[in-house]
């Protein structure tokens, strides 16, 4: 069972296995739409590109358009994209990036534009992260695949983040 509890935009959750990660990624989809920034934040193997994955796979779901046959963690690619329906989503690695403006080469502000856009080690754009963005940090739980899921949302997300997690 994954605990809630909600302070303004913020949530803390625990996620006692991997299910979870993944219900949570798919509640967090059927609320996103384009120009949404999600910046994932955790160490390594704490399951940031698991809650991608299933993001994508949900989010394809909800617009009505076959779910990739595949989803690559972007880590040599740096960004991999998806267009699902009408919507297009961006999956950003952002791990070996050395500066913000590295970013730019891989299209991130077309994807911050137009699109909806999964970025993992978002701190690697400092200042160029825009407000207004979903902010996810995983973190190790209890036992192997259980997390700890800290959530903030501002901007359009506020409103969001309390809708999402209003019934449990």
């Amino acid at each position: 069972m994954v605990k809630a509890m909600a302070t303004s935009s913020l949530v803390s959750l625990d996620l006692p296995d991997s299910g979870a990660t993944r219900a949570l990624a798919g509640r967090i989809a059927l609320k996103a739409r384009p120009g949404d920034i999600i910046a994932l934040r955790g160490a390594l193997g704490t399951g940031k590109t698991m809650f991608a994955r299933a993001f994508i796979e949900a989010f394809a779901r909800h617009a009505g358009a076959p779910p990739p046959a595949e989803i690559p963690s972007p880590t040599y690619t740096l960004v991999q994209f998806y267009e699902l329906g009408e919507n297009t989503i961006y999956h950003f690695d952002l791990y070996r990036v050395e500066s913000p403006l590295e970013a730019f080469e891989l299209g991130i502000e077309d994807a911050f534009a137009d699109g909806i856009s999964l970025i993992e080690w978002p701190d690697r754009l400092g200042r160029l992260l825009p407000d207004g963005h979903l902010d996810i940090e995983l973190a190790d739980g209890p036992n192997e695949n259980a997390r700890l899921a800290h959530i903030t949302g501002d901007g359009a997300w506020h409103g969001r983040v309390a809708e999402i997690f209003r019934n449990g």
